[in-house]
């Protein structure tokens, strides 16, 4: 079997074990953001963030953003500040309100115990604070 082959076949696995109620749930609470869409993402998930601000802003017509599209500021935030705080200080910086909705791309998810994707779960508990 081909590598090609062996590819698409998995692909078609896993697509047939997506949640078509989750996907249609995403896609109604997206429908609903009233302010900004914020994507985060980090390594290969930063890329996907990118593609999807794109998307999102040309195809949906959604204010999005996200903040690995500015390197010079998230550099300089990780050299200033630390990784662990580098998108919920961007986040604080851009206002993030209780109008706004904040998405991840993430592989392995986060965990702060564990000391994973730390900047991921901060940002998500500053988005959790303050409602969006």
């Amino acid at each position: 079997m081909t590598f090609t082959k062996t590819f698409l076949d998995e692909t078609i696995t896993l697509i047939g074990k997506l949640d078509e109620t989750a996907v249609e749930a995403l896609a109604n609470g997206l429908s609903k953001v009233k302010g900004r869409l914020f994507i985060l993402g980090v390594g290969g998930s930063a890329g996907h963030a990118s593609h999807a601000v794109n998307d999102f802003r040309k195809i949906c017509g959604i204010e999005a953003y996200t903040p690995t599209d500015n390197v010079s500021e998230l550099t300089a935030r990780v050299n200033d500040e630390g990784w662990d705080t580098s998108f919920s200080e961007w986040l604080k910086v851009s206002r993030l309100s209780k109008d706004d909705a904040l998405l991840v791309f993430s592989v392995g998810g986060g965990n702060r115990e564990k000391n994973v994707s730390v900047n991921l779960v901060r940002s998500l508990e500053l988005a959790k604070e303050r409602g969006a």
